[in-house]
């Protein structure tokens, strides 16, 4: 079984919100992410899709966009950005997302020795508001822990941790931060996030090891819309 991901495809299906208004770059980006998708995934594989899927602010609106990535193989696991105005409770979600997509939400998915793991997290930094804290102290930092804690109760010797987010858990210039060293507590193998676009990382790293963790950034335009492989 491999584990792949790729995050932010923004799909609009539905909604006029095409990605094109950002660069040329986006042109005809989900077919290339559906062709390479196709070429790499087998059934028992799990693709993570961490956040911001659809632009749809309904459920409505969003099925055609999740009806797209449900036909493609493998079991999916998707997490919240910050532009999934569509997501409702978890109880709805999971009566209405088709079977072979499963969300990771402040819970712990089990698939045979993989474990998945984590929350959406929010902007960190130098540059972080009182309403950026607020956000994180009240919501983010204990579903984080929650998510973090119940992968702890679930894991066994073999297990292999992957903590997914949206938003990145350092800051641009990846220093050390309260989510880095959560992850190194809980012995976390492998972080997955997304959320930043175009060319504002430094450095430019895709994937990078601190404290012996690998982090992934998979935002489908920063990976030239090809999914990566975590394991």
């Amino acid at each position: 079984m491999n584990v792949y991901a790729i995050s932010d495809p923004h799909l609009s299906t539905v909604v006029n919100k095409p990605m094109t208004i950002f660069g040329e770059h986006w042109n005809n980006y989900w077919d290339i992410i559906t062709k390479d998708w196709k070429e790499k995934v087998k059934e028992d594989d799990i693709v993570i899709v961490s956040g911001d899927i659809s632009w749809g602010i309904s459920l409505e609106e969003a099925k055609p966009d999740i009806d797209l990535i449900a036909a493609l193989p493998g079991k999916i696991v998707i997490g919240k950005g910050n532009h999934d105005y569509w997501w409702p409770s978890m109880n709805k979600l999971k009566n209405w997302l088709p079977s072979n997509i499963y969300p990771q939400f402040n819970n712990c998915l089990r698939f045979d020795n993989i474990l998945i793991c984590g929350s959406r997290l929010w902007n960190i930094g130098p540059n972080t508001t009182a309403e950026d804290k607020k956000i994180l102290e009240g919501h983010e930092i204990p579903r984080l822990q929650r998510s973090l804690d119940l992968m702890q109760a679930e894991r066994k010797e073999g297990d292999i941790v992957i903590a997914m987010t949206h938003f990145p858990p350092f800051d641009l210039q990846k220093n050390p931060s309260q989510f880095t060293k959560m992850f190194e507590d809980y012995n976390v193998d492998k972080v997955v996030y997304g959320h930043l676009h175009g060319d504002i990382f430094i450095p430019k790293d895709t994937h990078c090891v601190i404290n012996g963790i690998d982090y992934y950034l998979t935002a489908c335009d920063q990976v030239n819309h090809h999914l990566v492989k975590i394991i």
